[in-house]
């Protein structure tokens, strides 16, 4: 019965990131084999991670010629430019912005898709190591039961057979058949060790994924609180808000270039074993496993023989004969030797089961299992996860490059709130039309007028004051502000009439108040001066 076998072949872009140049710290070209226990490709890969250094130099170097332009343009400003046009500001925001936006998207579907790539690396791992596990477990079963229970049985059954050379004769043929079984089975690759690797590889490289993925998922919230609060502090302006993004800006940009770097360098390394994993694997495990089981379990194909094949046939063979050796004795031996029934019936059964876990063994060991995890792993790290890597590298790149345009419009907003304060700043105190310099004007602590509150307070009553006796000769005619009050609703507004002359808009008073001035006598206005006089 034919069936369809599945074949890796490695994706295209693990081949495009196989033929990065590879250098080492003296600039010398290195073989981009994967071979990560070798100094010169560790170095390699630690200069491919140098390119987000590179970049974070690049960033901080055009920021700073950037700083010393902008410092230089403020120099030459001149005083009718004071509110430069910001529509470009704005619109240079808010492209800065939809990218960062573009690049968060972009980052969690690497960000998934790696983590995706990684847990079907550790789940075939688990699945390899638990097969590994059992044909372990299958193994020591079958030894223990030939080493000692057969061997038990069988001095047992010499003592009772010992006066009988043909069941002695059939006695020491079954010895020979248990020899040959211990001695195909201890012949199985160890692969304890492989099974210990595989569950170690396995716990360790899903921690590193977990932390792996919480710092690019902190990471991306990270850019997005920067988009939201850059847009509140250019609205609002504040200084010390702008402080606080300028400095979570120059966080996310660093580590947006060390992530670049660093998945770089995964991504390079990554694609390095994916071109050829099949030679790393025997390259590791022939010390413990043979190059044709190891090709075995690699290619599965059914024109490779199973390594196994001739061990396990013997096992099978020998375990057949000593089954047929038990019936002819339990047949034969019995009826006069009864004792020895016993020892016999235990062969049987410790036959019975070696037999039936040679079967799980045979199933077990055969390429089909193993080769679909191995596949399946594969899958997982060269298609999603380096896909994944190539996605998260270019959100690292796109939120580095945005980033470093976004602390440029910083600092512009920085600049514009600076000209802005410097406007108020210039504005003269002394100006009378200005709200603070009428609120310093009016205070009472600092002026020498003396109040109209004060005035009436040490007056008294207010209608003992009689106005003086006027005659149409010296009627003076209402002033000037009174004749443009009427014209704005027919009635006069409450306003402080000695200070119409000062050029400054005086508060408003009552009725009562302005007919209390009106009726001061010529001894009152000598007595307080001419501070209240029209």
């Amino acid at each position: 019965m034919a069936t369809a076998r599945l074949d890796y072949v490695a994706p295209w872009w693990t081949y495009w990131l196989h033929n990065f140049p590879h250098f080492n710290f003296f600039f010398q070209s290195v073989d981009n084999t994967f071979t990560p226990e070798e100094a010169s490709y560790q170095q390699s890969l630690i200069f491919l991670a140098c390119v987000g250094a590179v970049g974070l130099g690049l960033s901080l170097l055009v920021l700073t010629v950037y700083l010393v332009c902008l410092c230089c343009c403020r120099r030459d400003l001149d005083e009718d430019t004071k509110r430069p046009d910001t529509c470009c500001l704005t619109w240079s925001a808010v492209i800065t912005g939809l990218i960062i936006c573009s690049a968060v998207g972009v980052g969690f579907y690497g960000n998934s898709e790696t983590n995706d790539g990684v847990y079907q690396l550790t789940y075939s791992l688990y699945n390899a190591n638990h097969t590994l596990g059992g044909l372990n477990n299958l193994v020591a079963g079958s030894l223990g039961n030939v080493q000692t229970g057969l061997k038990q049985h069988l001095e047992r059954l010499d003592e009772i057979f010992s006066t009988n050379p043909n069941y002695l004769q059939s006695l020491r043929f079954m010895k020979l058949m248990v020899n040959n079984v211990i001695r195909e089975m201890t012949t199985l690759p160890d692969i304890t060790k492989a099974n210990v690797d595989l569950a170690a590889i396995a716990d360790q490289t899903a921690l590193i994924e977990y932390y792996r993925w919480l710092t690019f998922l902190l990471l991306l919230i990270l850019d997005l609180v920067i988009c939201l609060a850059i847009c509140l502090g250019m609205a609002k302006q504040s200084r010390w808000l702008l402080i606080t993004i300028m400095a979570f800006v120059v966080l996310s940009m660093i580590l947006s270039w060390a992530s670049l770097g660093a998945g770089t360098a995964t991504a390079v390394g990554t694609s390095d074993f994916c071109v050829s994993p099949n030679k790393f694997i025997v390259n590791q495990t022939k010390d413990f496993l043979s190059a044709d089981v190891a090709h075995y379990y690699l290619f599965c194909s059914p024109n490779l023989p199973n390594p196994f094949q001739q061990s396990l046939t013997i096992c099978k063979r020998s375990l057949t004969t000593m089954q047929m050796q038990i019936k002819g004795l339990l047949q034969f031996s019995l009826p006069f030797f009864p004792t020895a029934e016993r020892d016999l019936l235990g062969i049987q059964r410790l036959l019975n089961s070696t037999e039936f876990s040679l079967h799980q063994l045979t199933a077990l060991l055969d390429c089909r299992g193993l080769h679909k995890d191995y596949l399946d792993a594969l899958m997982g790290v060269c298609y999603d996860g380096v896909e994944g890597l190539l996605y998260l590298s270019l959100f690292s790149l796109l939120a580095a490059c945005a980033l470093s345009a976004m602390l440029c419009a910083i600092f512009r907003v920085w600049t514009l709130i600076g000209s802005r304060d410097k406007e108020y700043d210039d504005i003269d105190e002394e100006d009378p039309f200005n709200p603070e310099a009428r609120r310093i004007s009016y205070n009472p602590r600092r002026s020498n007028i003396h109040s109209f509150c004060s005035y009436t307070s040490s007056l008294g009553n207010q209608a003992s004051l009689h106005p003086p006796p006027q005659s149409a000769s010296n009627v003076m005619p209402p002033p000037e502000y009174m004749n443009q009050s009427m014209l704005f609703g027919g009635s006069p507004r409450y306003e402080n009439v000695p200070l119409i002359g000062r050029g400054s808009p005086p508060p408003s008073y009552s009725p009562s108040m302005r007919t209390t001035y009106l009726s001061m006598t010529d001894a009152q206005i000598r007595h307080f001066g001419t501070d209240f006089q029209v």
